[in-house]
């Protein structure tokens, strides 16, 4: 599917704001709609499945936060949050309840739709997956210790025990574990999942990194698979 074909759900209870980002992301070729409800944004989300979704927090019936951890467990789709301004924590707990990036508002238009253009194009390179390697070993898949990752079937399991993750969660793990026993740095990981640059500020991945390592302990595997070297960025390695 191509960006502009996509689905867009903007989630968004001030009328005036809503009105210019369906107007502009329609402009820009893609199909949207507008719900101003948190309660109903759910049930829309889970329902209809856009591509993505751009959320803002403050919303009736569920804020933003409310609505991204309720669909999560089931929605594979893109998020984008709209936070308030940058001195404000809202970006950070918008990214720990899912969503995948964030927008601060004033919301930039073109900033939106570079990093909604950045979310889908790696949503559509995950039907890459699919090739097979002429060796007989199968590149799309790690095993080490209790740790099986298969990307094609989009899947993570630790000692036979599925693991739950979010898209950019497990684009994440298969970027590190394919990557093993070397350190990846912070630019690295935000042009390979978010395509731009690092910074120095930015925490987006170090929050979705401390959502992985919370994920991997939940299921049985350790925080230490995923070691922060320090000024370089990060490294996973899983003892045999």
């Amino acid at each position: 599917m191509m960006e502009n074909e996509a689905t867009v759900l903007i989630v968004e209870d001030d009328a005036d704001l809503a009105g210019a980002l369906d107007e502009f992301l329609t402009n820009e070729g893609y199909a949207t709609d507008v719900e101003r409800n948190g309660e109903r944004a759910v049930e829309r989300i889970l329902e209809e499945a856009p591509a993505a979704v751009i959320l803002d927090l403050n919303l009736p019936d569920a804020d933003g936060f409310e609505v991204c951890r309720k669909v999560r467990p089931d929605y594979m789709g893109a998020i984008i949050m709209l936070t308030g301004s940058k001195g404000d924590n809202d970006h950070i707990e918008g990214l720990e309840a899912g969503a995948d990036d964030y927008v601060t508002k004033p919301v930039s238009t073109p900033l939106l739709l570079a990093r909604l253009k950045a979310l889908l194009r790696r949503l559509e390179q995950i039907s890459e997956v699919t090739d097979v390697p002429l060796t007989g070993i199968d590149s799309k898949k790690f095993q080490k210790g209790p740790l099986f990752i298969d990307r094609r079937a989009r899947e993570a399991r630790i000692n036979d025990d599925e693991v739950r993750l979010t898209t950019f969660e497990f684009d994440l793990l298969w970027v590190l574990a394919k990557r093993a026993g070397k350190t990846v740095s912070r630019d690295d990981l935000y042009m390979q999942l978010l395509d731009r640059e690092y910074d120095g500020l930015d925490r987006t991945i170090d929050v979705h990194i401390s959502r992985l390592r919370k994920k991997l302990v939940e299921y049985g595997g350790d925080a230490e698979w995923v070691k922060t070297i320090h000024g370089k960025g990060y490294q996973f390695f899983v003892a045999d």
